[in-house]
């Protein structure tokens, strides 16, 4: 039986033990953790068999270019905008991504944001911290508010939108939605509401959340404009992709007070630059933005129950492939044809 040769350039932890204990012996890992691809030495890139990569580097067509052996990729989670897949069906490499991991747990963080900013829980405790006696207030807290019968509208209702949208109907809010890729009468399944345009559902909800993938097309999707058609004191959440929304409308948004909060996991830069003015803003609980902005580090997808699930599934579908030939959750059919050029 043959032994592939497993790159991992931007590994979680260094061990594999997980990986380790459904290859068995079909698989040699080469282990790195790093988010720059120069920082991988040359042959690791040219000789391996197949490639699992989490979410910390991108792989451009200058560093698939070097892909001389390389089988398949795929992506320790569900998004893959850090792979250049166009380059990747050039060189005939299929790309396939985990997306039956963690749809609970960032469901639940979506949620957990939103509960945190309208619950004041934050503020709540840094008066408490400082002066549990004069601190032993409920009044105060900006964003606070009942959420029974706000309308929640989620941007995208695939897998994550979908389990999202439940929970808020859990939290007997009103769930309308915007996705022009899901076939119609999804919503009557759910008991919820399309609506045909995204101006509309800006126009309408009271709490506007993201679950799209990132690419071209939806880059900076939430952008000054779409801020401004938001309703005055609404709410953003993305525990999508960092891309989706220009933080620097975002900070603007809230400055003005047109914006009323927003909860971010992910962040266009990764980790963010320290002096960014919504960044500074909120590490430095200036008055006007204190209790108003959560921020959790890229952790929605995050359990240990769901970290085994993306390291055991993302391993059975390299061995699916290389071992019977048997190609599951391909995001580049292209690749079957190479395309030339």
């Amino acid at each position: 039986m043959p032994v592939y040769r497993v790159l991992i350039p931007d590994a979680h932890l260094d061990d594999q033990e997980i990986e380790k204990s459904v290859s068995g012996d079909r698989l040699d890992y080469a282990v790195y953790r790093e988010r720059d691809p120069s920082a991988v030495p040359d042959e690791e890139w040219r000789t391996c068999d197949a490639i699992q990569i989490w979410h910390k580097m991108k792989l451009t067509a200058d560093v698939i270019a070097k892909l001389d052996r390389c089988k398949m990729i795929v992506r320790v989670g569900v998004g893959y905008d850090n792979v250049d897949t166009v380059a990747c069906a050039r060189k005939g490499i299929p790309v396939c991504n985990v997306p039956n991991y963690g749809t609970t747990e960032v469901a639940d963080h979506a949620l957990a944001l939103l509960l945190y900013l309208v619950r004041g829980i934050g503020t709540y405790e840094r008066q408490l911290r400082a002066d549990p006696v004069k601190g032993f207030l409920a009044e105060g807290a900006p964003v606070v508010r009942r959420i029974r019968g706000a309308t929640f509208g989620a941007i995208g209702l695939g897998r994550i939108g979908t389990a999202v949208a439940r929970r808020a109907q859990g939290f007997d809010m009103k769930v309308i939605y915007y996705d022009p890729y899901v076939s119609e009468g999804h919503e009557l399944g759910l008991g919820i509401e399309r609506v045909k345009t995204a101006e509309e559902l800006y126009a309408r909800a009271d709490i506007v959340s993201l679950h799209t993938p990132l690419s071209p097309e939806t880059r900076n999707y939430i952008a000054a404009r779409q801020l401004a058609q938001m309703k005055k004191g609404s709410i953003l959440l993305n525990i999508a992709r960092g891309g989706l929304v220009d933080i620097d409308a975002v900070y603007d948004a809230l400055k003005s007070g047109h914006l009323d909060a927003v909860g971010l996991d992910v962040l266009p830069v990764e980790p963010p630059r320290p002096d960014h003015p919504l960044i500074s803003a909120w590490r430095g609980n200036e008055p006007w933005i204190a209790g108003r902005v959560a921020f959790t580090p890229h952790a929605a997808f995050f359990s240990e129950a769901g970290y085994i699930d993306t390291r055991v599934f993302s391993t059975e579908i390299v061995l699916d492939f290389l071992f019977h030939n048997h190609l599951r959750n391909n995001v580049n059919p292209g690749w079957r044809t190479p395309i030339l050029g």
